[in-house]
């Protein structure tokens, strides 16, 4: 079938250019190879609609023991009271938690998208599908953080009933313990969504957010957390039985049992190796930005020490904005983002004043600071055109070809495996 081996062919080729590419996507990881196994087994086929132990399908049996494995390694790498393993993406986390923490017309406060925040946090999406109305935080360009005061002064008058806290560019820990504080004074709630940091949170090299304050934690699991693209919440026993309602029947039926069991092989890897893992990406993007702002970029949070997460942030304004410059990288297979910025206006964003860059999955891939400071060079070199693109996509393969194995796991292997026998199938 012709049509069947282009798709494979475009496939393939997506695989090869990854594989020569240095990917610092903030949003991205990959997983291993003991993950992807589960992708294909006959879990992909079936249902398993309900709660553990009540099911409204047969033949769950087996299916039931791996959800209580996942549940089971969430509570305890997270050390939390409650854990829902079935959410199937991080929208959906937040969608659900909307509907357990909040009703139609009620207000909520979170961070802007110019400042950072989800787009599920505001009312274009799933905040917006609960019928919420949003405030957003006073935001501290200086400090790249919510100001506690100015939000104070807010939420006594507007009385919001859930605080929104976690960003999608999340360079520093947010005042969680503050707002916490702010809520519990005016009976609203806390919702934070972890979706970036959770691998941190779970390598113990950022902030915890239930520990500080936080009700309820939304994340998915394929950030800085090295699993398939699916989601969890995190919560106190009170709120448990509002957050599994508002998953099932509420946002989810089907929830996707081979990336389940792939996310429970993900977090025994996380288990025993996140703690390395977690604070070998923290260094890494904190020895970035350095390098960085050595050769000239303006990176965000100099006072601050650049970033105390995977994140980096640049304002690439003076260098063309951040489509230009993301273009320019991507044509030297370095692939990143561009990023509106806090003093962004939201009309910014073909071309805003930032990129975003995340260190997870090169971390994944073995690499340290000394490899942090040869990437800022070249994207310095491609951005400032002082090297032909073809010289630099040369120096980005080199350095790549160096770092081709899934570390973090139980089964060291090569990155990136493209099942061959496909393309030469007699179909």
């Amino acid at each position: 079938m012709d049509e069947l081996n282009i798709l494979l062919n475009q496939i393939k080729a997506h695989t090869e250019f990854y594989k020569n590419s240095i990917p610092l996507i903030a949003s991205e990881n990959l997983t291993s190879l003991s993950v992807r196994r589960c992708y294909v087994s006959d879990l992909g086929h079936r249902y398993a609609e309900g709660k553990v132990g009540g099911r409204f399908y047969q033949g769950c049996e087996f299916v039931d023991e791996i959800e209580k494995m996942a549940i089971k390694l969430t509570k305890e790498i997270f050390e939390v009271e409650h854990a829902n393993v079935q959410p199937i993406s991080g929208v959906v986390a937040n969608i659900a938690a909307f509907f357990a923490l909040t009703k139609p017309n009620d207000k909520i406060m979170s961070i802007s998208v110019p400042c950072g925040g989800h787009i599920s946090h505001d009312k274009y999406s799933a905040a917006g599908i609960r019928g919420l109305e949003v405030l957003h935080y006073p935001f501290d360009n200086d400090a790249m953080n919510i100001d506690v005061d100015k939000t104070r002064s807010i939420a006594l008058k507007e009385k919001p009933k859930l605080f929104v806290l976690g960003s999608s560019l999340i360079l520093f820990p947010q005042p969680v313990k503050e707002i916490a504080e702010l809520a519990e004074e005016i009976g609203a709630n806390v919702l934070y969504d972890a979706s970036h940091v959770l691998g941190l949170i779970a390598g113990k090299a950022f902030q915890h957010p239930i520990k500080e304050g936080a009700d309820v934690v939304t994340a998915s699991t394929h950030k800085t957390f090295f699993g398939p693209q699916r989601a969890i919440i995190l919560c106190k026993n009170e709120f448990a039985q509002a957050v599994d309602k508002a998953v099932f029947p509420g946002v989810v039926s089907n929830h996707h049992l081979n990336t389940l069991a792939g996310y429970v092989v993900a977090a025994l890897e996380m288990k025993e190796f996140g703690k390395e893992y977690a604070n070998q990406v923290v260094r890494n993007a904190k020895k970035l930005a350095e390098r960085m702002y050595e050769l000239g970029f303006n990176v965000v949070g100099e006072d601050l020490g650049f970033t105390k997460s995977h994140q980096v942030a640049a304002d690439v304004s003076k260098l063309g904005g951040g489509a230009k410059v993301a273009k320019k990288l991507e044509e030297v297979n370095i692939v990143l983002n561009k990023n509106l910025l806090p003093w962004d206006d939201v009309s910014k964003t073909s071309n805003p004043s930032g990129i975003r860059i995340g260190v997870q999955e090169v971390t994944k891939l073995g690499m340290k600071e000394e490899e942090m400071k040869i990437l800022a060079e070249i994207m310095w070199n491609a951005v400032n055109e002082l090297k032909e693109v073809s010289k630099l996509r040369e120096e980005v393969r080199e350095l790549k070809s160096r770092f081709d194995v899934i570390k973090y796991t139980f089964e060291e292997h090569p990155a990136y495996l493209f099942p061959e026998v496909a393309l030469n199938a007699n179909l």
